[in-house]
Order: structure tokens, then C-alpha cells, then sequence
């Protein structure tokens, strides 16, 4: 029989582990805020002039839409302006079902249908940087929305027709890397929200995902990335400048500042890999 002692010891050590991850570890959540572009729509855009510094992740991000504006809210550890009364369970579901603290659904300009695909251990590192976060009183926003977008039971049916929750599941007869960058692509990055096509409803047209969206967001699969080299894509998604000297719009500059400048240089390759891999698409429309 086991001596008392060295089974406790034993079980103490193992309770000890699987609480330190459980936890979530804070920087490397600071990663993965990064690779999702977090502070994008959860920090108010400067205003010209002014000498005052937006607070990171306070809220107040305006994003214009065919169905009304959304802003984005304060994720900051308030406990009356922020998530600070937030569980992690509230997190994940939000995360992972759309869904708020007391079960009304989030808008899809949330992208929580490519958040959902996050891995749990990723979300709990992301849950732990967030909780690590100064505090701002800095009340959200309340949507501005069309009068027939506003009742989020309706969101309900959108779910239904377009959204499957649930983790990214690796694609056994693929490479690491390439899995990887799918996993930056479709997850982290939600690359999808922006390059893929709508629908009438807001829902994306999955047979042309990263297709592009007219007029809003360019194609990203080899049809559009073949005229380019690894090592010209490798610098443009770092220092924000083209094979020709030329700069990406407002907001892809804004996307290269903040997120994928500051990815490691075997993501991006993963995430270059990745796009290359994809079925080469004609631009919508063509």
C-alpha cells in the first residue's frame, strides 16, 4: 500500500498543476490578443489634433454596417463599465455560443463565429490577459441599428442558418504548418469577417470564403496572392509597404500595426502557407 504521505503529496501536486492551467497564463494571452486584433474595435479612434491617448480595450470603436453602427464595448476588468464581474465561463461562452452573461445573443459583428474556434487553452490565456488589464470606467456604447436589426432573438435564426460553434479541428492530412495558419486564419485572425462575401442577411457566403468582398476587402487566395512572392507578402504584413512602394488602406494598416507585425515569423509563414493552400477564387462579382 502507498504510504499517506506521498499520495497526498502526490494529489496535492497534481490539484497544484491542473489549477496553474486552468488559470490561463497572461502573457501569452497578450499573444493572442495581439493575433486577434483585439484593440482594433476595442479602442475609440484618436480624434485629429487631440493630445489625449485612446485607453486600450475601453471601448467606443465605431463600425459601420449596412444594418447600423456597432461599437465596440469596454473589455476591461471594470466591474461596472468593463467584464469585471464576468466569469470565465461567461467569457467562454461568449467567446464560443455568442452569447452574453445572462444568455441574449451577441450581433455577429462580433465575430465570435470565427472566435469559437479557439482552442479552450487559448481562451483561458486570453481570459487571464484581459483580466490583467488596467481598469477604465469608460461607459460602452449603445448600438445605433435600423429599427428590424435591433431584437437580438432574431439572432437566433441567423445562428441557425450560418454559425457552428464549436473548436477548429486540425485537418489530419495536413501539415503543422499549414494547420496552424489555418488555425491563425479562420480563428485568431478571423480573416473571414472581412475577406468573404455577404449575403443580404450578413451571412457569409461560405462557398467563397476569403474570396474577397467587393469594394470593402481584397481577395486572399492564390488568384490575388500569386502575383506576389513569400518574401513580398512577409514584408507587407510587417511594415505595411507593397513590392512597389505602395501603402494598404485605413483599416488593412491598421490590422498590420496591430496584429500581424507583431506575429512570430513562424506564424506568418504559417498563415502565407496557408493562404497559398487555399482553391484560387475570382474576385466577387467576376
Amino acid at each position: 500500500m502507498l504510504k499517506k504521505g506521498p499520495a497526498l503529496a502526490g494529489l496535492f501536486f497534481l490539484w497544484f498543476a491542473a489549477s496553474c492551467l486552468a488559470q490561463g497564463d497572461a502573457k501569452r494571452g497578450e499573444y493572442l490578443a495581439k493575433a486577434g486584433g483585439c484593440v482594433g474595435c476595442h479602442t475609440v479612434e484618436a480624434k485629429e489634433g487631440s493630445q489625449d491617448k485612446p485607453v486600450p480595450f475601453a471601448g467606443g470603436r465605431a463600425l459601420k454596417t449596412p444594418f447600423g453602427t456597432f461599437y465596440g464595448p469596454n473589455i476591461t476588468p471594470h466591474p461596472e463599465a468593463g467584464i469585471g464581474k464576468w466569469s470565465e465561463a461567461d467569457f467562454m461562452r461568449a467567446m464560443r455560443e455568442g452569447r452574453r452573461p445572462d444568455g441574449a445573443n451577441y450581433f455577429p459583428a462580433f465575430p465570435y463565429p470565427s472566435f469559437t474556434l479557439i482552442s479552450d487553452a487559448d481562451l483561458r490565456d486570453l481570459w487571464a490577459y484581459l483580466r490583467s488589464l488596467p481598469q477604465s470606467n469608460r461607459q460602452s456604447e449603445e448600438h445605433d441599428l435600423g429599427f428590424f436589426y435591433r431584437w437580438r432573438f432574431s439572432v437566433n435564426f441567423w445562428k441557425w442558418m450560418f454559425f457552428t460553434p464549436g473548436p477548429f479541428a486540425p485537418d489530419a492530412s495536413k501539415s503543422a504548418q499549414l494547420n496552424r495558419g489555418g488555425y491563425l486564419v479562420q480563428a485568431l485572425g478571423h480573416c473571414g469577417e472581412c475577406h468573404t462575401p455577404r449575403n443580404f442577411l450578413g451571412g457569409p457566403k461560405k462557398d467563397q470564403y476569403l474570396g474577397g468582398a467587393k469594394d470593402i476587402a481584397p481577395n486572399l487566395t492564390p488568384t490575388r496572392l500569386k502575383k506576389s512572392s513569400d518574401a513580398d507578402l512577409r514584408n507587407f504584413l510587417t511594415t505595411g509597404l507593397t513590392a512597389d512602394g505602395d501603402v494598404p488602406a485605413k483599416e488593412m494598416g491598421e490590422v498590420i500595426a496591430n496584429t500581424t507585425s507583431q506575429l512570430t515569423p513562424g506564424d506568418l509563414d504559417a498563415m502565407i502557407a496557408y493562404l497559398r493552400s487555399l482553391p484560387p477564387l475570382p474576385d466577387e462579382g467576376k
